[in-house]
């Protein structure tokens, strides 16, 4: 207080002995390196201040102070004519009334570049405009005047209107740019990312040396929308700073909204990223606290998971159960989607899945044959039937009728085979797969699309002798049915325990055969042959036409049956049910039509049993029991 009284005093006595032209420099007025010159403006408050008593602005204000809030409304009306601009000429002309500065001129490039945007503008003739290339030039002549927020959007400005990258003025805003990485903020950073990711990509040097300083400086990270915009724009590129983002995502997981979820759900499944805990975080936020999902969330979050195979039985029912309602209005392309994913993440919902069998019913002619396709092979994967199965597969019949040949060869075998799980393959879709021409352009392939290809024709050729009556031909080759399944090549502990605890069942190994490979395709895990008194015999004495390569040669004696113990694993079952899925269910139909009785070893039953002696017991019990109930049928 006392300072400042002292120096109002000073000025009162000592303000008149001041001269008025030159109490305010020149060199205060006009800012540096500048030439005065006349300005298209009003007034300025100084103009009063030469010709006043010195008693009327030596109130406590330095000369300079004044000169500066001389200067801020100068920049302040340049500032509203700027942003009330509704067209480039306005702003153009901007360069020819007044002197500007390099942040005015940076100003009123960024504000072109968000007219052409909006107006969809041709710019073209905007960089070509000498008006414009004035602003450039002022601005490249004091770019290091240029404040970090124009900066910034000069860069995206120039790039948005087109100017060549190769242009000294380009490059002098790059380096500029380059040299200030350190004293940018970091959502400076994450924007200027964003825009190069889209702009120039992996290559640009600047982008790299920007994500550099994002990984050393993401502790800085703050807010959802900073983490869920580098997450899907960015992380891609730096592994390391997508580790960084994940963490960061996992302790803000709280404060995401369901369209937050789903996006960072996308960047992860789009990059392979399969984060658990911040996958098990999210769904956790999304179960209790968002009661409504969109379409689009609920669309894009069962794609997500079931590309990172990631299951969450909650969040699966949540889905199934608020996208039932959507069905009727969706388009094929969404339902089709749906269901494939539903199908992947190996989760029957019935009442969704009768709703999309329903709506393949009323839209028949506004399905595509390749949307048919996907329906009926997620059908068959999850072995579905729906409910009024006799219309929707007469539908089916009716609409492929005709477009099997515009099928590649993959998606109509593909097609067969889920209709052979389905137990609705006729003689048509049967012919046209088996036929000699058909196989024969696959014959020799190694590669491991085809060899699955191969290993799915064998699995028809199966159904079609053991499950169509009917049929007459044509079949496979003797020489294609040797492409079978090969034995896996890991041995998991069901496989294991199962072998350990049959030696208690068969009394001697020459009683039993394991991992037989048959020429349906399907590999039985172990089996035996027992007389009409149950007792076993030496399998490998017997004829068997089910194998590749048969041993024996004797008929089998009158009474005798084929036992097959076949192991389902974990995997084999839809998700959190003991229903097999559509591939082993017809497994199982197969090794029973060529006349072998099955005894089922699931995990969940077989595993729980510790000691082989449990499991030996558990064996005979289900032999037992298949036995009596193959007498009583």
């Amino acid at each position: 207080m006392a300072a400042h009284f002292v120096r109002r005093c000073c000025w009162r006595h000592f303000g008149a002995f001041i001269s008025p032209a030159s109490a305010v420099p020149a060199s205060l007025l006009v800012p540096a390196g500048k030439v005065a010159v006349a300005r298209a403006l009003p007034p300025a408050p100084l103009a009063s201040f030469h010709t006043s008593s010195p008693y009327s602005w030596a109130d406590g204000f330095s000369v300079k102070e004044l000169a500066e809030d001389s200067r801020s409304q100068e920049y302040k009306l340049i500032w509203d004519l700027v942003e009330t601009a509704t067209s480039p000429q306005e702003l153009l002309q901007l360069a020819e009334l007044h002197p500007l500065t390099s942040n005015q001129a940076s100003l009123i490039i960024t504000q072109l570049s968000r007219l052409a945007a909006e107006k969809k503008l041709e710019t073209e003739s905007i960089v070509l405009d000498k008006r414009f290339q004035q602003l450039v030039s002022i601005m490249d002549s004091q770019i290091s005047q240029v404040w970090n927020n124009a900066l910034v959007s000069l860069l995206k400005s120039l790039y948005s209107l087109g100017m060549d990258r190769n242009s000294t003025e380009m490059q002098s805003v790059e380096q500029e740019v380059l040299w200030r990485l350190r004293r940018f903020t970091f959502k400076h950073l994450a924007f200027l990312a964003e825009f190069l990711v889209v702009r120039q990509g992996k290559e640009s040097q600047l982008l790299n040396e920007i994500i550099k300083k994002l990984e050393l400086r993401w502790t800085e990270l703050e807010g959802t929308r900073t983490v869920v915009m580098l997450m899907g724009r960015v992380g891609h590129i730096s592994p390391a700073l997508m580790d960084r983002l994940e963490d960061k995502a996992l302790e803000l997981a709280e404060q995401f909204n369901p369209d937050d979820i789903r996006k960072i759900t996308l960047a992860l499944a789009y990059q392979n990223r399969r984060c658990v805990p911040l996958l098990r975080a999210m769904s956790y936020h999304l179960i209790q606290k968002h009661s409504e999902l969109s379409l689009n969330v609920l669309m894009d979050l069962i794609f997500a998971f079931g590309k990172l195979n990631f299951h969450q039985p909650q969040v699966f029912q949540k889905i199934a159960t608020d996208l039932q309602p959507h069905i009727p209005a969706m388009t094929p392309v969404e339902v089709t989607r749906c269901i494939r994913s539903f199908a992947l993440l190996k989760w029957l919902s019935l009442p969704l899945f009768e709703a999309i069998a329903q709506y393949a019913l009323d839209n028949a002619k506004q399905l595509s044959v390749t949307h048919l396709c996907s329906i009926i092979l997620s059908f068959a994967r999850l072995n579905f039937q729906p409910s009024g199965s006799e219309d929707f597969f007469s539908m089916v019949h009716e609409a492929l009728q005709g477009q099997l040949h515009s099928l590649g060869p993959h998606l109509l075998t593909d097609l067969v085979w889920s209709l052979c799980v389905l137990q609705q393959a006729k003689a048509p879709y049967l012919q046209q797969v088996l036929a000699p021409d058909f196989h024969a352009q696959i014959r020799g392939d190694q590669s491991l699309k085809a060899q699955n290809l191969q290993l799915k024709l064998i699995h028809i050729n199966a159904a079609a002798k053991l499950e169509s009556p009917d049929y007459r031909g044509p079949f496979l080759p003797p020489e294609m049915l040797s492409m079978a399944e090969p034995a896996g090549g890991k041995v998991t502990l069901l496989q294991s325990s199962l072998r350990e605890a049959l030696v208690g069942v068969l009394g001697s190994q020459d009683n039993g055969r394991f991992d037989a490979r048959t020429i349906y395709g399907w590999q039985i895990d172990a089996e035996m042959v027992v007389n009409s008194e149950n007792k076993p015999l030496p399998v490998k004495n017997f004829a068997a036409p089910h194998l590749l390569y048969p041993e024996g040669t004797k008929p089998l004696p009158s009474g005798a049956r084929r036992i097959a113990f076949l192991r389902w694993e974990f995997p084999n079952f839809s998700n959190r049910s003991k229903d097999l899925l559509g591939r082993f269910v017809m497994a199982r139909r197969h090794i029973q039509a060529a006349g072998f009785l099955v005894v089922d070893v699931p995990h969940y039953e077989f595993l729980d049993l510790k000691a082989e002696r449990q499991r030996t017991a558990y064996l005979k019990d289900k032999l037992s029991k298949a036995l009596a109930k193959e007498m009583a049928s």
